[in-house]
């Protein structure tokens, strides 16, 4: 259990914020933010200092029903100036710095706030010059690299509408997307690098683009092919002068897109103000970062998680620094390196992550200066105790808060975190997110305490997408349809006896053993604690006796006698969830199937088993690994080992 010292209970930005209104704590904060949301959305805008251009004449209006609610009414803001003009025009703050982008090989470079908004004026006076004006759609096939940002401003400078793409996409799946979005434009880089490995990016936009009748312009950071557009020549325009193209609240800033296991991707509509102020809001108060702090989170910018650091970041006056590679290459501390280099005060992680560089013990960690973290983020996926001990513990002393928070690319942010002023237990989420008014119920929609039920959601927020992009039916199936005015995001989740918050995984991926619902991540967290076993994955099968049978698979160091190992984890999980639902089958694979983000794909591990059809893998790191799942699994592997 996290406890927070006195200097965090008065000091922290959240304090600060509840202090303000008169409120005494975060049980009391969560409980007005949900009372009138109204209230607490526009609170967040004064307190955070967003400027509109035009001032709204509501905060919320709901004549069109929870499912389309019309945040910040009638008011006028662009993304590129609350986040970016406003410090490039601050005598103080223009020169601190914005952007650091360090590579795997070691190369660092950087900007300030002054350097990042006159590129992004040079960039956008070349996007219009190709054409690229309001509604258009820009495609970002780009990695963690400091043009993502620029080219992410210039696009919403002009009023234009950014749809960034996983960096490890192949043809077909930037093809979906740019025919889904019809993408105009398509920014991406001559290059990135993976393991120390050069990997060209062009040749995948090229077949894509073969593909896409609508794509007009590819812009290519380093070296274009003839027909192509340099990233320079960009640069080499004249800034444009006077404040970015006045966009009203509503007006569309990105499409996210998310992968779904059948059926085309879907793509998530965020707009200026809904997005910039929900993730203004969670840099602010869930991870305590202000002006002057350094934010760094490993992810892509395919992923909400890369938007949303760098328009939370920046709304909070913050500098973003960038990781483009593998954070475990050279070695297991090239985080810690990456820490102590840029003085990070915010760092980003996955639980997969932390388990991966867990061999590194406690006194190699030790020899680095983690003094400048000052708060831990975490999403994706439910943390082990183990892994969430040894970072929280042995690496930073027990003295930083871990905010692990759970929400989503339709979310625009978070339903679920703890904030610094309050205990969190081991591999907690706090509760409810503010603003947010989540809720856990069974099968009927009512709620439940003490046991696992579906993640909702009762009134709307800003960042809630405004649908399923040109999918109006799909986006009223996906949330709607199964409680009656309630958002279900597809979340199994748990409420203790505590108060505290906890992820079972995607209700799809539950199972049914001899008539009782088990959720995969509390099998793995058992399987996590044996040494040998570093990651697991668990899936059910159809079973003739008990409707369905718990399948493992595990990744970690080489053992004498598997056999035996796979015995000892069959009886711990017999002895910590009971006998029934002990695994049927245990196999040691070199690898399992992860999204770039770092997820585990159990349904697509689930598929392979069973030879069914794996769905969408556009967004998989390593989608050879169902192939390793595949031979693990002998034609009588219905039996036990």
């Amino acid at each position: 259990m996290w406890r927070p010292d006195a200097t965090r209970l008065t000091e922290s930005r959240v304090a600060r914020f509840a202090r303000r209104h008169g409120i005494d704590g975060i049980e009391a904060l969560r409980a007005r933010s949900v009372a009138d949301v109204g209230w607490y959305w526009g609170a967040v805008v004064e307190d955070l200092g967003i400027e509109f251009r035009a001032p709204y004449s509501r905060v919320l209006d709901l004549s069109e029903g929870v499912t389309d609610p019309d945040w910040f009414v009638d008011g006028e803001l662009n993304v590129a100036d609350a986040c970016l003009g406003r410090w490039a025009a601050d005598p103080v703050a223009r020169d601190r710095v914005a952007v650091v982008h360090e590579a795997e090989d070691g190369t660092v470079d950087s900007l300030s706030f002054a350097e990042l908004d006159d590129r992004v004026r040079r960039v956008a006076a070349g996007l219009r010059g190709l054409g690229v004006g309001r509604g258009d759609a820009v495609a970002l096939y780009l990695p963690m690299v400091a043009e993502a940002v620029v080219a992410f401003y210039a696009v919403a400078r002009l009023g234009a509408v950014a749809v960034p793409l996983f960096s490890g996409f192949a043809a077909g799946a930037i093809a979906s997307r740019l025919s889904d979005a019809d993408v105009r434009t398509v920014v991406t880089a001559e290059s990135t690098v993976r393991r120390g490995r050069g990997v060209e990016m062009p040749p995948a936009v090229r077949d894509a683009v073969a593909q896409c009748r609508g794509v007009r312009h590819v812009v290519v950071v380093g070296q274009p092919e003839p027909g192509e557009v340099a990233w320079s020549d960009l640069l080499a325009h004249a800034p444009e002068e006077g404040p970015a193209a006045a966009t009203g609240s509503s007006d569309t800033l990105l499409l996210a897109y998310t992968s779904g296991t059948t059926g085309r991707p879907k793509g998530a509509v965020h707009t200026h103000a809904g997005f910039l102020v929900k993730t203004a809001s969670e840099v602010a108060y869930s991870f305590d970062l202000g002006a002057g702090g350094m934010f760094c989170w490993i992810t892509d910018m395919g992923w909400i998680m890369g938007p949303l650091s760098i328009v939370g970041t920046h709304a909070n006056g913050g500098g973003l620094v960038l990781f483009e590679g593998s954070p475990d290459v050279p070695d297991l501390t090239r985080l810690w390196q990456l820490v102590q280099r840029h003085r990070v005060t915010m760092l980003g992680v996955s639980p997969t992550l932390i388990r991966t560089i867990r061999g590194v013990d406690a006194e190699a960690v030790g020899r680095f200066d983690l003094s400048s973290v000052h708060t831990l983020g975490s999403t994706g996926e439910p943390w082990d105790p183990e892994s969430y001990e040894w970072l929280a513990e042995s690496v930073l002393g027990g003295r930083v808060p871990i905010i692990n928070f759970s929400g989503g690319t339709e979310v625009g942010g978070s339903f679920l975190a703890p904030y610094p002023i309050e205990p969190i237990a081991s591999c907690s989420l706090g509760g409810p997110s503010l603003g947010m008014d989540v809720d856990v119920v069974d099968a009927a929609g009512e709620p439940v305490r003490g046991e696992v039920g579906e993640l909702v959601c009762r009134q709307p927020w800003p960042a809630m997408t405004r649908g399923v992009w040109r999918d109006r039916e799909r986006y009223l199936e996906a949330y709607w349809s199964t409680f009656p005015g309630l958002w279900r995001h597809g979340d199994h989740a748990i409420v203790d006896a505590d108060g505290q918050w906890f992820l079972r995984g995607r209700s799809d991926d539950v199972m049914n053993v001899a008539g009782k619902r088990l959720a995969p991540a509390e099998v793995e967290a058992v399987l996590i604690t044996h040494p040998a076993v570093a990651e697991a994955a668990v899936v059910g099968v159809p079973d003739e006796t008990k409707g369905e049978a718990v399948w493992a698979f595990w990744v970690g160091a080489e053992v004498g006698d598997e056999a035996a190992v796979a015995a000892e984890l069959r009886t711990r999980v017999a002895g910590e969830l009971g006998k029934p639902f002990a695994p049927s089958l245990v196999r040691r694979v070199s690898e399992l199937p992860k999204t770039r983000s770092a997820k585990i794909m159990r349904r697509a591990v689930r598929a392979a088993v069973l030879g069914l059809d794996p769905g969408d893998l556009s967004g998989a790191e390593n989608p050879g690994a169902l192939d390793v799942v595949r031979a693990a699994v002998r034609p009588d592997s219905t039996q036990e080992d």
